[in-house]
């Protein structure tokens, strides 16, 4: 999990690279996260059949990253919602006409972590959710961000769980956060999967992705597992 592959980095990436920068991690969560309370509607821990959540706050790379490392998720795909499966490609989310935005598909173990659970590592150190259409440096509408819901349930949980934080003034801006059904989502390209693992020092990952996965080891020392959960693991990490 050491040691960066830049000779695998596709050439789409060195050339967003070339005209994002490497980005300052502006963002919150690239500082210091944000303390959050829990939410206050959330279901009960409970043995039952996995369930998914589907999130969007900028690259999918961090945002993967920190969920590969909570307790009681089970995989987390990088990919695209909000748009059509003939969009579904990086180039093009890239021009910012097709709908998606970078998403991850996580899937959880609902007797070790709740949805509710899921939405507070969102909010506190995955993403920044007072940025519009922008994540740091990370300009457009495919880093907005948004919930992408399964079902009623899971909405109700969202949008309560947006109002107790905005009621609670955690943050000194309003939160952005969209909330829209899931209609479909698209898994990313095989080199953007478990991007930060596979190269640790990439700067971009050095400044904007590692500390989120540092902040969420200190905010949430009891959902935090060391290692994490891969994309290309067929058998389940060990907490």
């Amino acid at each position: 999990m050491s040691g960066a592959r830049r000779s695998s980095v596709p050439a789409a990436l060195l050339f967003w690279t070339l005209i994002h920068g490497f980005g300052s991690g502006a963002a919150h969560a690239a500082e210091g996260g944000a303390s959050v309370p829990a939410p206050s509607l959330d279901n009960r821990r409970m043995v039952g059949i996995a369930q998914t959540a589907v999130l969007a706050g900028g690259c999918f790379w961090g945002m993967q990253a920190v969920f590969e490392h909570v307790k009681g998720v089970r995989r987390v795909l990088a990919g695209y919602a909000g748009g059509d499966a003939a969009t579904a490609h990086y180039a093009m989310v890239g021009t910012g006409t097709t709908g998606h935005a970078e998403s991850i598909q996580i899937t959880f173990d609902p007797a070790e972590v709740s949805y509710g659970d899921i939405l507070r590592v969102y909010f506190s150190v995955a993403h920044d959710p007072t940025g519009l259409n922008r994540q740091g440096s990370d300009e457009g509408v495919r880093y907005r961000s948004n919930i992408f819901y399964y079902d009623a349930r899971q909405r109700q949980i969202a949008r309560t769980y947006i109002e107790q934080l905005q009621q609670a003034g955690v943050f000194s801006q309003p939160i952005v956060t969209r909330l829209d059904p899931l209609t479909g989502f698209y898994p990313a390209e095989g080199y953007q999967q478990d991007f930060v693992v596979h190269n640790t020092d990439y700067e971009y990952v050095v400044q904007n992705d590692l500390p989120k996965i540092a902040n969420l080891k200190r905010l949430f020392p009891d959902l935090y597992r060391n290692r994490p959960v891969l994309v290309s693991q067929r058998s389940l990490a060990a907490n």
